[in-house]
């Protein structure tokens, strides 16, 4: 029987009189951390070295920094609104960004929130490199006293749901049983915005020893602020989406890639006219492209698709909502094989209407929009979303393999990665120092697993090119000195300039492939050095059609598409108002021009010269419209450039 507290500090209390001084603690990643009483723990342990903290955790989420000017206006007031003036940051986390963790606490993650922590050497020597699937295991190896969540309550009852972390939590309590250690002391943390999933997200009854109920008033929900998508981000989703087959299974990653993936799996579906003619401007042929006449299609979604991912997010409730995501499944081989063999009958076909799934998950994260659509879901929909243990999604080994290949027909597994080399390896998590970026998370999981089973493809997008210290840098490298995915695992690739299909291709065939979806300014210098190793031969001549490979080329075939609204910039929404796009937009202008010192002198000098006259209420919006002072009349006028640079046509 759960012990029940509503102050954080008695449950403290209760708590670290049972568990020795040396204490090893594991939280869930993102979501499902109780920030709160991570924090009450952290103050306890953090001014007596009588005590000792190893926490175990994985993506700390963490609320940007406002920054100092032209940035610090703008986010000051948003971050205020989308997070709340209350949102306890992780205290753990701010002195791991300044190294200042005592010598008596350390914090262990196997997944970063993106680049955040690169310059800490505390987060970058304790970063454990896990696969996903083999976490549980790993903090079985860590012996550990006690697990923190946050957890759910059915609205009107006492049960209590994993919600947004099914991933990890049951797992690592049976990884400790099945080695014969004693079970983590279970403490749960009510939070009354986290949404109620039922059916597998339910925790057993009597799972949590602890069970702490703060009173009000409660945090908002951590919302990762949605991304506008570029371009580039466009022409890649858009690719990846002729990659789809219907009556598929989807698993599908996060940020501006993935939104771009499953808007373009919309418009497919619900416009395909339309759809088909943004991939004619980008590529007329695509059509009769081999990977897309073998893996996908262009039609719409007749049967629909099944979602089986690590995460669901934001493009996932898009895809429910336009009946994309349908295809239901059910934990029942039988009737799986007869679905698959075409003898099933009305009762197997009602039975899966109602009592199959269409999505399964082992953890959620997105924007405040996102968690007010889980609330409010209707029950049957919320029905056919399961939320499972992380080893039922990532992997097919120890589960019901013959279930699980029946279950995930046709699949595609589509995950980002920062660089591709010519010969198929894919850098995703770290640099070639060794600093991590990320971690790998999933991702070598569903590339695995795309190989063991039939017709299933992994698809790595990444954008050709990207910009560092002012300078363009080509993401398709000869060679790189960090590997997250091996070459002997390559398979599909798809950048701004297309598809590359690598699975069980030579290497001079590689070597094609991926200088033909480079951009151009960077092919020469990929083909040289595979002459000079002998990978290609000397005579190769690189086609005349790769020279559409610019930035250029593809801002003019989008165009008319991102002008009638085809390709929006926020295409699952937009945590900002409409005066706030503007000012984002004119703010990565900015950025990109002022780079490097040449450029910045040059736009600062461009923005004086001009007029001062410009977009009212954006400037308004950032205490902007009366400058007093040097300092604020420059970044007005800066401003006003970038609002002008960045005006588009209504």
């Amino acid at each position: 029987m759960a012990i029940h507290f509503d102050d954080i500090d008695a449950a403290l209390d209760h708590v670290l009189e049972r568990l020795p001084a040396d204490l090893r603690v594991a939280a869930p990643l993102g979501l499902g951390k109780p920030h709160r009483l991570l924090n009450a723990l952290y103050a306890r342990i953090e001014p007596d070295p009588s005590r000792a903290l190893h926490l175990y955790t994985a993506l700390s989420l963490d609320p940007p920094s406002p920054g100092t000017g032209l940035q610090a206006r703008f986010l000051r007031p948003f971050l205020a609104r989308h997070f709340g003036g209350d949102f306890p940051r992780l205290a753990y986390v701010q002195a791991m960004k300044r190294d200042a963790l005592p010598a008596h606490v350390e914090v262990e993650e196997f997944y970063l929130q993106s680049g955040a922590l690169l310059d800490s050497g505390q987060t970058q020597q304790r970063y454990a490199s896990l696969n996903y699937t083999h976490v549980a295991a790993a903090l079985a190896d860590r012996r550990l006293h006690l697990i923190v969540q946050k957890v759910a309550r059915e609205p009107g009852g006492e049960r209590l749901s994993f919600s947004c972390n099914t991933d990890l939590t049951a797992d690592t309590v049976d990884a400790h049983l099945a080695r014969g250690l004693s079970r983590p002391l279970m403490v749960a943390e009510i939070d009354p915005h986290l949404p109620w999933l039922g059916g597998s997200a339910v925790a057993p009854e009597g799972f949590f020893d602890v069970v702490v109920e703060p009173p009000g008033p409660h945090p908002h929900l951590f919302g990762l602020p949605r991304q506008p998508v570029t371009d580039a981000d466009y022409a890649i989703g858009l690719y990846a989406s002729a990659l789809v087959r219907d009556g598929g299974t989807l698993q599908v990653g996060i940020g501006a890639l993935a939104d771009a993936l499953c808007h373009a799996l919309v418009l497919r579906h619900a416009d395909n006219a339309r759809y088909r003619a943004v991939l004619a401007a980008l590529d007329p042929e695509l059509e009769s492209h081999p990977a897309v006449r073998e893996s996908g299609g262009l039609g719409p979604f007749e049967t629909g698709l099944y979602g089986c991912s690590e995460m669901i997010n934001e493009g996932f409730k898009r895809l429910v909502e336009t009946g994309v995501i349908r295809r239901k499944v059910a934990d029942d081989a039988a009737l799986m094989q007869r679905l698959a063999d075409g003898t099933a009958n009305l009762g197997d076909h009602a039975r899966l209407e109602r009592d199959g799934e269409y999505l399964h998950g082992a953890f959620y994260l997105g924007s405040p929009e996102f968690y007010a659509w889980l609330r409010g879901l209707p029950d049957d929909q919320r029905r056919a979303i399961g939320m499972r243990r992380i080893h039922q999604v990532n992997q097919l080994y120890g589960n019901d393999e013959g279930l699980e290949r029946l279950q995930r027909r046709d699949a595609r597994f589509f995950n980002s990665c920062m660089m591709a080399t010519a010969l198929g390896a894919a850098v995703s998590d770290a640099l070639e120092d060794g600093r991590v970026v990320s971690g790998v998370g999933g991702q070598y999981n569903f590339v695995a697993m795309a190989h063991a089973l039939p017709d299933a493809r992994s698809v790595l997008m990444f954008r050709a090119v990207r910009e560092a210290r002012g300078r363009a840098e080509s993401n398709v490298r000869w060679n790189y000195g960090h590997t997250t995915i091996p070459r002997h695992l390559r398979d599909l690739y798809v950048s701004e300039y297309g598809i590359a299909d690598l699975r069980h291709a030579s290497d001079a065939d590689c070597i094609v492939a991926m200088a033909g979806i480079a951009d151009a300014r960077w092919q020469a210098g990929l083909l040289a050095p595979a002459q000079a190793a002998r990978k290609l031969r000397a005579g190769f001549v690189a086609p005349a059609h790769w020279q559409r490979n610019t930035p250029g080329r593809l801002a003019h075939a989008l165009a008319p598409f991102r002008l009638d609204g085809t390709l929006p910039d926020y295409p699952l929404g937009s945590d900002f108002t409409a005066v706030e796009q503007r000012i984002v937009r004119a703010l990565g202008w900015l950025q990109a021009s002022t780079a490097t010192p040449a450029g910045k002198l040059r736009t600062v000098l461009r923005a004086l010269a001009g007029t001062g006259a410009g977009d009212e209420e954006a400037l308004r919006r950032m205490e902007l419209h009366a400058p007093a002072g040097i300092g604020a009349r420059l970044e007005a006028r800066l401003l006003g450039l970038g609002l002008r640079m960045t005006a588009r046509a209504h």
